[in-house]
């Protein structure tokens, strides 16, 4: 009898772990509780996107108000086209902008709102017209060599 009992104890020991990796790969991977029937989608176009993924964050303020829901590319305008999939009790003026931000300096990226001063708000399918790509880190480091190498130098007294 004994032994049944450790036996039962046992395996709800290993359930429970496996329970506990799940939730711990959902929220890792991203896979939230973010319901998409109750969001309403906007679309923001983007000349580089970098490393944003779907799933990724949308922020406004630090806060999560949604999620991108798809990323696609423009084949006409040669753009990134990403759709932003936002909670129903969070409404936005008509000139709101979007920014790819970063989580500090190699974290994830996600799309940071700023919220504009327009009495209109934002619909579903509208689109943002004020938007700010991804920094690329690559780039900047280009820049500043690039800079340095045409400052002229000073001989030495």
């Amino acid at each position: 009898m004994e032994r049944t009992t450790l036996d039962l104890w046992v395996g709800l020991f290993v359930v429970a772990g496996i329970a506990a990796l799940v939730f711990l790969a959902m929220k890792v991977g991203n896979i939230g509780t973010f319901d998409t029937a109750k969001t309403y989608s906007v679309t923001a176009k983007f000349g580089n996107i970098g490393g944003l993924k779907v799933r990724a964050p949308v922020k406004s303020a630090g806060v999560v108000v949604g999620r991108v829901g798809e990323i696609r590319f423009n084949t006409q305008a040669y753009q990134a086209e990403v759709v932003l999939n936002i909670g129903n009790q969070f409404k936005f003026p008509i000139d709101t902008g979007a920014s790819i931000m970063t989580s500090g300096l190699l974290g994830e990226q996600y799309i940071a709102l700023e919220a504009g001063a327009e009495e209109k708000m934002l619909a579903q399918g509208d689109v943002l017209k004020i938007t700010q790509g991804a920094v690329v880190l690559e780039n900047l480091i280009g820049q500043f060599l690039y800079n340095k190498a045409d400052e002229p130098t000073t001989p030495a007294k």
